[in-house]
């Protein structure tokens, strides 16, 4: 199987020449990168060349790494029913750099551009209704950056008092505590059933 995917691998790379940036094997996935101007026609050949045949487009996601200058990568998740293959293909953006949408490929990715748009903020050009999804309409940031607040900007609640949803800045309602790993609340000094071998010599 390996050996398939990695003459797959190349012969993606060769059929599609500088928009392939290069491609991996790891764990018996296979990755190709890919310049984000060329998402689009990379997409369609993947989708169309005999030698693919990828017609399922499974998910579309990103992954943020903030200390890089393009700090996104979007992932494309494509499956080959006819060679039962799958192909992971990455393209990387910044904050600022929007990426096209590949609607016109896949009228699937509506969805996963507009989750990817609300988690992470990117913008897909060209999607025909770059809304949020998952998150509220008043919602402030993107979830899934790894910079986001853990506790989020506003919390909402409904107040019975005002019969209506309110928001309110987010309020903690207790501050944060030190851990005493010895409370009873929070880890116990005697071995819990099953544990009686964590720490002998057989673990």
């Amino acid at each position: 199987m390996n050996e398939t995917l990695d003459t797959l691998g190349k012969t993606v790379a060769s059929a599609l020449g500088p928009a392939v940036t290069g491609h991996a094997l790891a764990h018996g996935e296979l990755t190709v990168t890919a310049k984000a101007s060329d998402i689009v026609s990379v997409l369609r050949f993947l989708r169309d060349d005999s030698r693919c045949l990828f017609w399922c487009l499974i998910d579309i996601t990103a992954v943020d790494w903030p200390s890089r200058e393009r700090r996104f990568d979007i992932v494309y998740h494509l499956l080959s029913p006819k060679h039962n293959a799958r192909i992971r293909l990455k393209i990387q953006t910044d904050e600022a750099t929007s990426v096209a949408s590949v609607i016109e490929v896949f009228p699937n990715a509506d969805w996963y551009e507009r989750e990817t748009y609300d988690l992470y903020g990117v913008v897909f050009a060209g999607h025909p209704d770059m809304r949020r999804i998952l998150t509220d309409y008043g919602f402030e940031g993107h979830p899934l950056r790894k910079d986001f607040p853990l506790t989020g900007f506003v919390e909402v609640r409904y107040d019975d008092e005002l019969k209506r949803v309110v928001y309110e800045p987010v309020r903690l309602t207790q501050e944060f505590r030190n851990f005493d790993f010895l409370s009873p609340w929070e880890g116990t000094e005697y071995v819990l059933p099953g544990d009686e071998k964590a720490g002998g010599k057989g673990s």
